[in-house]
């Protein structure tokens, strides 16, 4: 429940470091706190943070392989050799394809592109992809945002006289990685790269500034699409793509962004990495998640507003219908939860059932590992190769997890926090047992708990727009780098409490000195026990809000303790 979270507020430490902190940067205790709670131990860690800048990007070619990738483009553009750009079907994959064909057909090459079908070839190169490179005479096949696994498909490509560059972010699921021609991948041992959580998008544009020679900086605003959907920790480089990308984003020059930004109500907004989770891949990911990623790869390529109108119609249509079968999907889902896990013995929940389509399965997981604190991992059955999607929770590494337990498993592939996989059925009951007995050994009851990291306690006498302004500083917030949150005790409610659309409620509290407006979004079942409290403990994160041209400080409620 919402009001029972467990507290870890972070008590002030290195109090000298805090004041050193203030002093030689001139913020306040409180943001010097925030930096230092994010694990921030120096003045020059501190200054690059706050001020991030591009020159803070590494140079591509710290990529061991980087020279010979670049090499084997520019032979194939001398030659005039067919190139096709083998992507995935997510945000990430998308914005990669589109970001690298561009690149290329700018400096001349003859460039194709090739998306899977989710649901009828699934993730990675297919096995007909020896067929396919031939019949379109192709000598150079890229990779993005996939490839590390495909050892097989790889070899047989280059038994056939085809290079293979593959670009990828995933883990690789041995020690052997696939013999391509060159390999760019900040997971792979030897690669040499300094920043290992590059998302796919991230790798391809080190490559096209390799490429080009430059910054690329009218390109950022695909590079921050996909790094902030594919959610991938917003520190070191992926902080400075996802600042400077959401800054270009509202200015950007592509005809199918704008449009996509107009359909959602966006378009003039301040934007944050909340408007991309939430808004724009969400609606990139509908078509992929529906039918073909090929509508919303065309919509990122869309040369004209006419054909982006076009486009981003069919979009919003696909993502209607993906919000149905997800919401359908996820019912019966829930309805499996309570008859089938038994919460004390399994510490991941396993699900599977005919008919779900798997376009939602990575979505479904999701929501019922944030609902139930556990990771999920959510199965399509039919008669042969079974479908999943796997989303995890902090301190369990599902990809290592798939890795202890692949005797039962396909394929498989992803990360930390999402995998995806394949299985048979006569296998799935032996999966579950073995994964949930690594898990039973892996996690504590403590990582299963509900729980809210508190940066300080503060009155509500500390905030003020000075404070916001520097919180701000901190943006873009997302994994690794979440909204700084605050503690309040022994508030009183003011005035009315009002309930408003999707369970929101909206009242004001005050110390007896200063009054501030707060809402708590999903919190409407609270109304009662807000209202019969005689005093409220608030967790929040504060910030300005803009309604109607006035801006005011406002109080994001996270939990609500009633005394």
């Amino acid at each position: 429940m919402l009001s029972h979270k467990i507290l870890k507020i972070s008590q002030p430490c290195a109090i000298a470091l805090q004041n050193s902190f203030a002093k030689e940067l001139g913020i306040s205790a409180i943001l010097s706190q925030v930096l230092i709670n994010r694990g921030i131990k120096s003045i020059a860690e501190a200054e690059k943070f706050l001020n991030i800048k591009i020159s803070q990007l590494f140079d591509p070619n710290k990529f061991s392989d980087m020279p010979k990738a670049v090499s084997l483009i520019k032979k194939a553009a001398s030659c005039k050799d067919k190139v096709m750009i083998f992507g995935d079907y997510d945000v990430d994959g998308i914005t990669a394809v589109a970001l690298l064909a561009n690149t290329l057909r700018n400096l001349g090459l003859d460039t194709q592109h090739y998306l899977p079908h989710r649901v009828k070839e699934g993730y990675g190169l297919c096995k007909n992809i020896l067929q396919v490179t031939r019949e379109r005479k192709i000598k150079l096949l890229i990779t993005v945002d996939c490839g590390i696994s495909n050892h097989k498909e790889i070899e047989e490509l280059r038994r056939n006289n085809i290079e293979v560059i593959i670009t990828d972010h995933h883990e690789p699921s041995g020690a052997e990685i696939p013999r391509a021609s060159a390999v760019l991948n900040p997971k792979v041992l030897g690669t040499n790269y300094p920043f290992r959580d590059l998302a796919g998008v991230g790798v391809a544009y080190k490559l096209c500034k390799a490429l080009s020679g430059s910054m690329l900086l009218d390109d950022l605003d695909l590079v921050c699409l996909g790094t902030i959907a594919d959610s991938v920790p917003l520190t070191g480089e992926n902080r400075v793509i996802a600042k400077e990308g959401l800054r270009r984003l509202p200015q950007t020059k592509k005809a199918g962004l704008q449009i996509l930004m107009e359909n959602a109500g966006i378009k003039d907004k301040k934007f944050t990495s909340t408007y991309v989770s939430f808004i724009l891949a969400p609606r990139l990911n509908a078509s992929g998640r529906m039918d073909t990623a090929e509508v919303s790869l065309n919509l990122l390529l869309s040369a004209s507003r006419q054909q982006a109108i076009g486009l981003a119609g069919i979009i919003e249509g696909h993502n209607r219908q993906r919000q149905k079968v997800e919401s359908r999907v996820l019912e019966e889902a829930e309805a499996l939860i309570n008859q089938e896990i038994n919460f004390k013995q399994q510490k991941i929940i396993v699900l599977a059932k005919e008919g779900w389509h798997h376009g939602v399965l990575g979505i479904v997981a999701s929501k019922i590992a944030d609902r139930f604190l556990r990771p999920a991992i959510v199965i399509s059955l039919n008669d042969g190769l079974c479908k999943g999607s796997g989303r995890s929770i902090n301190n369990f590494h599902l990809f290592e997890a798939l890795l202890s337990c692949k005797q039962f498993l396909s394929g498989f592939g992803g990360h930390s926090h999402a995998v995806g996989l394949v299985i048979t059925k006569d296998n799935i009951d032996g999966f579950k047992r073995s994964i949930n007995k690594l898990a039973r050994e892996k996690l504590t009851l403590e990582d299963l708990l509900p729980a809210l990291d508190v940066d300080m306690e503060l009155a509500l006498s500390d905030l003020n727009e000075g404070l916001i302004a520097e919180l701000e500083r901190l943006e873009p917030f997302g994994k690794g780098n979440p909204e700084p949150l605050f503690f309040t005790r022994n508030l009183l409610l003011k005035g009315e409490v009002r309930s408003l659309g999707r369970q929101t409620l909206k009242f004001q509290v005050t110390d007896g000195k200063v009054v501030f407006q707060a809402i708590g979004f999903g919190m409407s079942s609270l109304r009662d026990s807000l209202l019969a409290a005689e005093k409220i403990d608030l967790v929040y994160f504060p910030r300005q809000d803009q309604w109607q041209g006035v801006s005011s400080l406002i109080l994001e409620v996270k939990d609500i303790f009633f005394r």
